[in-house]
């Protein structure tokens, strides 16, 4: 079973997490949700924000590829990468993930003062 490695995010995962055992086929907002990182989702999950955009470090490729929808939305997202994605859209396959989480979203940002 593929593990999903969260970089450090100062405010979501200070020290970063590494998540074992993740199921092929859950998208990687519900593992980060399911295990305590309150990654923003402001559509719901419906592919209608960039709020849960990730920046997927290692083991792209073993996604599959992004729909026009979600490649609209992304054009949109703070950021953007060569392998940014929608976390709420990209599905976990069988390779594992690195995956970065944004400083800022579309919605919301943090400043460190």
């Amino acid at each position: 079973m593929p593990k999903i490695t969260v970089l450090p995010h100062e405010t979501l995962a200070p020290e970063g997490k590494v998540i074992e055992n993740v199921s092929s086929g859950e998208s990687i907002l519900e593992v980060l949700l399911a295990n305590g990182i309150e990654l923003e989702h402001a559509c719901e999950m419906s592919c209608a924000c960039t709020t849960c955009h990730v920046i997927v470090k290692e083991g792209f490729s073993s996604l599959e590829e992004a729909s026009d929808e979600e490649e609209d939305l992304l054009d949109k997202a703070w950021g953007l990468k060569p392998t940014s994605r929608l976390s709420c859209q990209a599905l976990v396959a069988d390779k594992d993930l690195i995956i970065e989480i944004p400083k800022y979203t579309i919605n919301h940002a943090k400043e460190n003062h």
